[in-house]
């Protein structure tokens, strides 16, 4: 019998239980007694990091309601409304009084005494965000707030008229899998058209943004923004030229094998240039994979998919089909994306995708799965900010759940189909490092040339997707290309906030083949590692759960060559 996950905590001592956090009435009395208390010893600094940690949880939680009912409902005035409401008079309060408390906690005389094994990482990243904090950043970081809002409104708006229906462009990608190369052509063509149709201003909106960021390193005394980034993002265990090696490494060891997978799709559909619409359809002209009809159905058989991983895994699962912490079908007015959210006062995760019967939603599913997993496994950590891992290691809880779950894939599909699914699955990660160097290098050319014009931006674009893209015909088709960047929602709402699913990438990989020869000490290692939450630097997470920080272009070329030696065993 599954025990439910029930919602947290029942002991609240400081901010009461019925605390509405979005009410600044109510909420702002608690920070001032906090930033008001005196602190005589480390045992009073101690207990100040629990109570902040409680009234933040709520806070937190707030705000994330409001952005996951945004995201449901992008067409509810209401809804936008309450959420903008949120970004535009909590958040920047917000920021002024964590400011101020970051430094009470960071100058205070009783921080050297406590114990920096359990408190380092904490204080390391407080003084850090004193030292870049600035008052006048914080309308302009509400700015590029709501400037992301607007392109998720934009986006989740885009509908087609496609097979006598109205169709969400989520909903479209059903049709890029049709065997009949006309139809996948036309549903390319409309869902490029209708996305067309934005494009100046998306265009508009991120060179809005640009100029926000910029101003914003300019501010805080920084060469660009993507030093202030660095910074922002706690990146104390890698630098800009880490990631370029990560780019080499892809461009060496990846490029050439997503090549040779096109060269080989090309052969097996007998066509002499692969076109934009060619890469999702089965080479061999098999009907698109149907693991699921429908969002019960799709819990059901994951649910049994993660018992047979693991029975432990399994139980958390199921515990999310309470709780409102499941809305997986795509519809009208629905952002587009997947994610997951954690509830911080309730320490209850949160999944949201656009379901369409594709494989691909099984992915996303496992996915988000991996990511309440972690949030689940470090549910009793006192800390909230520990309960939020470095995305890098966040990821690799998600990305090891894919790979892993390669065995039992028969829970959705036939063993034939599931092979086609492994191996589907297996280029995917090839050319998803690709697109992660493009869109890192992207990121990174972007804000250290900050005075760059639209017109240079997209000349860098297609230098970049002609280095790092699948080897594709896309003769007539020059704005769509140029233009391909817009589909990354990561640029336009989390700056520089890409390069981690590479590192986790490679994280996963290594769990993967760590499954593959001891499943129990795999399990064990993950479990280990994500009950940490974000308590240990970058190193000592990967190092708990068995793995290497490393991406460097010797890794990568190790991990590559375990990728192909089991491709070349899935029939194509």
């Amino acid at each position: 019998m599954t025990t439910l996950l029930t919602a947290y905590p029942t002991d609240i001592s400081f901010a009461p239980a019925d605390l509405h956090g979005a009410d600044w009435s109510a909420v702002q009395p608690l920070y001032d007694q906090l930033l008001n208390r005196k602190l005589k010893c480390k045992g009073c600094l101690e207990q100040l990091l629990l109570d902040r940690s409680e009234l933040d949880a709520a806070v937190n939680e707030a705000g994330a309601t409001l952005y996951i009912e945004m995201t449901r409902h992008t067409d509810d005035e209401d809804i936008k409304k309450a959420y903008l409401s949120f970004v535009e008079e909590i958040v920047p309060k917000l920021k002024d009084i964590s400011f101020q408390l970051d430094r009470h906690i960071a100058q205070c005389p009783f921080a050297d005494d406590l114990d920096q094994d359990r408190y380092g990482v904490l204080l390391r990243d407080l003084e850090s965000d004193v030292k870049l904090f600035r008052e006048e950043n914080i309308p302009l970081e509400v700015e590029d707030t709501k400037l992301g809002q607007q392109y998720s409104e934009i986006c989740g708006a885009m509908t087609v008229q496609f097979d006598g229906e109205e169709k969400t462009l989520p909903q479209m990608g059903p049709y890029m899998q049709v065997v009949d190369r006309k139809v996948r052509q036309s549903a390319f063509e409309t869902i490029t058209e209708r996305r067309l149709q934005d494009a100046d201003k998306l265009d508009e909106i991120f060179s809005q943004m640009v100029t926000v960021r910029n101003t914003i390193a300019d501010n805080a005394g920084h060469e660009d923004f993507r030093s202030w980034s660095f910074q922002a993002k706690h990146r104390f265990d890698y630098t800009p030229a880490t990631c370029e090696s990560f780019h080499r490494g892809v461009r060496e060891n990846c490029v050439p094998i997503m090549h040779t997978s096109n060269r080989l799709r090309a052969e097996a559909m007998k066509v002499d240039l692969l076109r934009p619409w060619d890469l999702d359809v089965d080479p061999l002209g098999r009907d698109p994979l149907k693991p699921f009809a429908g969002a019960d159905e799709l819990v059901n058989r994951t649910s049994r998919l993660f018992h047979r991983v693991d029975p432990s895994l399994g139980g958390l699962f199921d515990t999310m089909r309470e709780g409102d912490s499941l809305d997986l079908e795509s519809r009208k007015g629905k952002a587009p994306g997947g994610y997951q959210y954690d509830r911080d006062r309730r320490r209850l995760p949160f999944i949201f995708m656009n379901a369409a019967g594709l494989m691909r939603d099984v992915d996303t599913m496992v996915h988000e799965a991996g990511h309440a997993f972690h949030s689940m496994l470090s549910r009793d950590e006192p800390l909230v900010n520990y309960r939020h891992p470095p995305i890098e290691f966040a990821e690799v809880a998600s990305m090891s759940m894919e790979l892993i779950a390669h065995p039992y894939l028969d829970e959705y599909l036939s063993q034939e189909d599931a092979d086609r699914a492994r191996r589907t699955h297996l280029e995917g990660v090839i050319s998803s490092l690709c697109w992660i160097a493009t869109i890192d290098a992207f990121q990174h050319w972007l804000y250290t040339h900050p005075h760059h014009t639209q017109d240079q931006r997209e000349i860098y674009w297609l230098e970049l997707h002609a280095i790092y893209g699948p080897d594709v015909s896309w003769e007539g088709l020059d704005t769509a290309r140029a233009k391909l960047w817009h589909r990354q929602l990561h640029l336009f709402e989390v700056p520089f906030y890409y390069i981690e699913y590479g590192i986790a990438q490679l994280g996963a990989l290594q769990m993967w083949l760590m499954y593959r020869e001891d499943p129990a000490r795999a399990i064990d290692h993950y479990r280990t590692a994500m009950s940490l939450g974000g308590s240990k630097p970058l190193p000592a997470l990967f190092d708990a759960a068995g793995l290497q920080f490393d991406f460097s272009p010797v890794m990568i070329a190790r991990l590559m060559a375990e990728v192909e030696d089991e491709l070349s065993r899935l029939p194509v």
